[in-house]
């Protein structure tokens, strides 16, 4: 009986044009045959501040993210769409 745990990426969605949502399922199986999934879910963003009023803003790290992750995120934040994002935080705080 070999009872064997693997991840796998299983959806990866854009939401608000910007924002990377992804969700990791956790497949436990047994002999072959699945008889355990648990699903994690969570976000990025393209770029973070550092909470000073000064706005020192910092492009977000998705090097360890899976290569998936990484093209999606290479694909969709270009500098414009950082550009907006930052405007639009900037603009709610």
């Amino acid at each position: 009986m070999a009872i064997t745990k693997e991840t796998e990426i299983s959806k990866i969605e854009i939401v608000n044009n910007c924002i990377i949502q992804v969700r990791t399922d956790t497949v436990v199986k047994e002999d072959g045959v699945e008889i355990s999934r648990s699903m994690h879910r969570h976000s990025l963003v393209p770029c973070g501040h550092d909470g000073t009023e000064d706005w020192n803003w910092t492009d977000t790290d998705v090097s360890g993210e899976d290569s998936q992750v990484q093209a999606v995120a290479n694909a969709v934040w270009t500098n414009d769409v950082k550009t907006a994002y930052k405007a639009k935080i900037e603009a709610q705080g």
